[in-house]
């Protein structure tokens, strides 16, 4: 049986970036796969990579050496037929808590070596979820397109395939005069999230079974 992982970079549950994730998740549960489904930041403490090369020396080639709250989330990893991650974008890029995975997971396969240049030889299929208040149509312009490249590239050039879905415009809260943000438009906000989230749920399912 296929083992899926699926992690929410988000720190906010039942909102946009965990029901993609989950909706991902049933998507390959429906081909049969086995779902770990893991909120980051429901972790124990943990932090960005701290640069102590132990991922670079002989008995620890490709394996963060360092023990926190990550460290079995990596090894889940390490160990899985599959990978979904999610988060939304704040001020440009993921959340930190996000961000602090990408490191640990990603340095410890760099091997600064011309040949191999990973230590990473199990390729597993990667889905990339991101979710934003931004329009996908002002991605370009907000230099959005080229981070999530940047992080889709990477996944792939280090695990194997890597396909990302985007959902912008989120409706970021039920109440929006509860916090005067005039420059929304509430009820757009909620007539998107009524007509096109659906739609993009579905394509997140869909990523998810295409991942079995």
């Amino acid at each position: 049986m296929k083992h899926i992982i699926a992690i929410n970079g988000s720190p906010r549950k039942g909102w946009n970036t965990d029901l993609l994730v989950r909706e991902a998740a049933r998507g390959a549960a429906s081909k049969g796969a086995e779902i770990t489904i893991i909120n980051l930041y429901d972790l124990e403490p943990y932090t960005g990579c701290i640069s102590c090369f132990g991922c670079k020396t002989q008995n620890h080639l490709g394996q963060c050496i360092y023990k926190d709250g990550l460290t079995p989330i990596l090894d889940k990893i390490g160990n899985a037929d599959g990978l979904i991650i999610g988060s939304p974008i704040y001020l440009g890029d993921v959340t930190a808590g996000l961000r602090a995975l990408y490191e640990r997971l990603i340095f410890q396969y760099i091997t600064y070596k011309t040949d191999p240049k990973s230590y990473n030889t199990h390729k597993i299929p990667v889905t990339l979820i991101f979710t934003s208040n931004c329009p996908e149509e002002n991605y370009a312009q907000a230099g959005y397109d080229k981070m999530v490249e940047k992080y889709r590239g990477a996944m792939e050039a280090f695990f194997g395939s890597a396909k990302a879905l985007i959902s912008g415009n989120t409706l970021q809260v039920n109440d929006y005069e509860k916090y005067n943000w005039t420059m929304y438009d509430p009820e757009a906000k909620k007539a998107r999230r009524e007509t096109v989230f659906p739609k993009e749920k579905q394509a997140a399912f869909d990523l998810g079974a295409e991942m079995v």
